[in-house]
């Protein structure tokens, strides 16, 4: 079966930010003075931006204001796919995201020029359920051509499939090892609240499926949820501190697959476990779920290359 859309680049995406912004979001994601003040003050002699900051930057473009997400979607020049009947980017949600960091991040873009490069990695069709599109962006620095963060993401669009494409490859597991499934070596959590998504959309995604109750009624969640991202990000920065001292140098890349939604106010349990599997420049591979306390597994087939230090878990 011909594979339609596969390879599609969109128009290159302007991209800029602040230091501010990169403090913003660091706060939203639970960075806090204690510990990872390096993130959350522009003054400290260690200060860097969070290394997940470039995952939210193709929804804020170079805005510093509130958007309408509805409308920046369609005139992106994203909507439409060779081979692909026109997708409504109002019943979309994540579906998995991968990213590796391949350059320390600036604080600001101030005085360069940065843009998100996407291509389509290949849309599939899950029949009643919807569609899967899987995209790889980049982030580069448009004068010496050097790739900051590489990404892959797929969106699945929800009830939107059954147009005859194809199903997609198998999809690949990442469990815990075998035989650790119920002995985790690190457990951490994080309470939201009923202010959590209100916060981290101000980072640039605002979406309005975590702002307001009817576009998730409509979509059968019941009300708002939160973003993916915001449980993806704060996971990942739970992990880089329970194993990687908080320091963003300590963590090469960090992937999880969405399997439920996350209501404001849930807490996030999420247990992590050590492969001892280590590469030659002492990033080990790690595998983490993270779960809705006392309810489902929200963030699945985690994995992260992590160098662990001083007081991470023993294997």
């Amino acid at each position: 079966m011909s594979e339609p859309g596969k390879n599609h680049s969109y128009p290159d995406q302007p991209v800029s930010w602040t230091t501010r912004d990169t403090l913003l979001f660091a706060l939203s994601i639970g960075c806090n003075p204690a510990s990872e003040q390096h993130f959350i003050y522009e003054l400290d002699p260690s200060f860097t931006p969070f290394p997940t900051y470039p995952i939210i930057l193709p929804f804020k473009g170079t805005s510093q204001e509130v958007i309408d997400f509805y409308a920046s979607q369609s005139s992106s020049g994203r909507g439409s796919i060779p081979g692909v009947p026109p997708l409504d980017s109002r019943r979309v949600v994540d579906g998995e995201r991968h990213i590796d960091f391949l350059r320390p991040l600036p604080a600001s873009s101030d005085g360069r020029k940065f843009v998100v490069k996407s291509k389509v990695v290949g849309v599939y069709d899950k029949g009643k359920p919807g569609t899967v599109v899987e995209t790889e962006q980049t982030l580069v620095d448009s004068a010496s051509g050097e790739v900051y963060t590489r990404a892959v993401g797929s969106g699945f669009f929800v009830g939107q499939g059954n147009w005859g494409g194809p199903k997609g490859p198998k999809t690949e597991s990442y469990p815990p090892p075998k035989g650790k499934e119920n002995s985790p070596d690190k457990t951490f959590e994080h309470a939201t609240d009923d202010t959590s998504a209100m916060f981290y959309r101000l980072n640039g995604d605002y979406n309005p499926l975590h702002a307001t109750p009817e576009p998730g009624k409509k979509m059968g969640f019941g009300g708002a949820i939160l973003h993916g991202l915001f449980s993806w990000n704060t996971t990942s920065r739970g992990l880089l501190k329970a194993l990687g001292g908080s320091k963003a140098e300590n963590i090469k890349s960090f992937a999880a697959r969405f399997a439920s939604p996350v209501k404001p106010g849930d807490t996030l349990v999420t247990h992590v476990w050590r492969t001892g599997d280590v590469d030659k420049d002492g990033f080990e591979d790690v595998r983490f779920v993270t779960s809705v306390k006392g309810g489902k597994v929200c963030l699945s087939n985690g994995r992260a290359r992590i160098r662990v230090v001083d007081g991470g878990a023993k294997l």
